[in-house]
């Protein structure tokens, strides 16, 4: 059987400011499988940016066992692209430059990198404004762009910290259909941070799902719904099963 690429146990983070402590996440558990799309839900504040952050390798657990790579090994300068909830541009730069951002910062060969940048900004919907500057597109183009900066190194593992979460409901529904079309397509491994219910189960090929903060496991199961996913799926019974399993371990039934 194949190792998990994340194999989180029983993690604990906590926040020291002088004699003071805050407990952000008490005990996380769970597996990714390599080429997952894995939402992560829960209530605002309830620690899972802290998750994301421990998987950057951007902040180190107190406690438990944080296993990344599998038997391939695992660098997280290398091997992680994020993409946060405000796309992040540099104003002064470029679409095609922005994307080479990460290409820049790890030297990779520019020639090799500006080929996969535009293939990635043609993948994303953005052919033709590889030389615009952000100002000049909207929101929902901006996280469009920085999803493809996240894929332009070629990472094993993508962190998407409430990605959609400043659009607007339609642009949202829109990006969340273009979400799925870009995973199918790259097949990278994806954690998808959100505190969106319906968001978790429309993504997710699994769910991991949190109690309010500190952040405690809840469940995480498989959603069984088919792909490619349609807007018309969010109205079947097996759809709002899975929403209403989410409702009651947060305890909103």
């Amino acid at each position: 059987m194949t190792s998990p690429l994340i194999e989180l146990r029983n993690v604990r983070k906590v926040y020291r400011t002088g004699s003071r402590e805050f407990v952000a996440v008490s005990d996380v558990t769970f597996d990714v499988v390599e080429g997952d799309l894995v939402s992560l839900v829960g209530p605002s504040g309830c620690g899972k940016t802290t998750v994301l952050k421990i998987l950057a390798d951007l902040h180190k657990a107190d406690d438990g066992v944080v296993k990344i790579g599998g038997t391939s090994g695992f660098e997280p300068g290398r091997d992680v692209g994020m993409v946060f909830q405000q796309a992040l541009l540099l104003k002064w730069r470029t679409i095609l430059d922005n994307v080479l951002l990460p290409a820049d910062i790890l030297g990779l060969p520019r020639k090799a990198a500006r080929a996969r940048a535009r293939d990635l900004l043609a993948m994303v919907g953005l052919s033709g404004f590889e030389e615009k500057y952000p100002y000049e597109l909207s929101g929902g183009m901006q996280q469009r762009a920085a999803i493809a900066r996240a894929l332009v190194h070629d990472p094993k593992l993508i962190l998407m910290d409430e990605p959609f979460g400043a659009l607007d409901a339609l642009t949202r529904e829109k990006m969340n259909l273009e979400m799925l079309r870009i995973w199918e397509e790259s097949r990278k491994t994806i954690i998808f941070v959100t505190h969106s219910i319906q968001e978790a189960v429309f993504l997710g090929s699994r769910c991991v799902v949190l109690t309010a903060g500190p952040a405690r496991m809840a469940d995480t199961f498989t959603i069984d719904l088919p792909f490619p996913r349609t807007l018309d799926m969010k109205t079947a019974d097996e759809f709002g099963a899975y929403t209403r399993r989410i409702y009651r371990l947060l305890g909103m039934d």
